[in-house]
């Protein structure tokens, strides 16, 4: 199971077929997966742009608590996350949460619960730059 944060951007399917490869052919029957992207908008607003902060270290050992968690709680072969920090723009990819298991259950009910905590707890800012100035992100839009 892997956690990463990075401030280059990434192709979430090019990463999903990376690091399935490494996985053994045949070990798994299900993977289910969530690529979360940045909104042009927000709140009403035009949005032209994003900062995503983190306290680095302190929010990797939270993504890898959130996967011994998961894994603790369904019977999951692998697991990913990987989640953008720095400067963003309309439409890059924020974040891809990946599950393996042996049966679809446990992977969508595991990716649900590990983007679920991840958008609700993990220590990210969000700074989102409008036409006329910029926000705090307050809140997170609901699921």
């Amino acid at each position: 199971m892997r956690a990463e944060v990075r401030e280059r951007p990434f192709d979430p399917l090019a990463e999903l077929v990376a690091y399935q490869q490494g996985l053994a052919a045949g070990a798994y029957g299900a993977l289910t997966s969530f690529v979360g992207t940045m909104r042009d908008f927000n709140e009403g607003d035009a949005v032209l742009g994003m900062r995503l902060e983190h306290y680095p270290g302190m929010t990797e050992r939270f993504l890898e608590r959130l996967l011994a968690e998961a894994a603790e709680r369904w019977p999951l072969l692998d697991a990913l996350i990987l989640h953008r920090v720095g400067a963003l723009a309309p439409g890059d990819p924020i974040v891809l949460v990946a599950v393996w298991s042996a049966h679809r259950g446990a992977t969508f009910e595991a990716c649900r619960f590990l983007i679920e905590r991840l958008k609700s707890e993990a220590p990210f800012w969000k700074k989102e730059r409008l036409q006329d100035g910029e926000r705090w992100v307050e809140h997170n839009t609901p699921g």
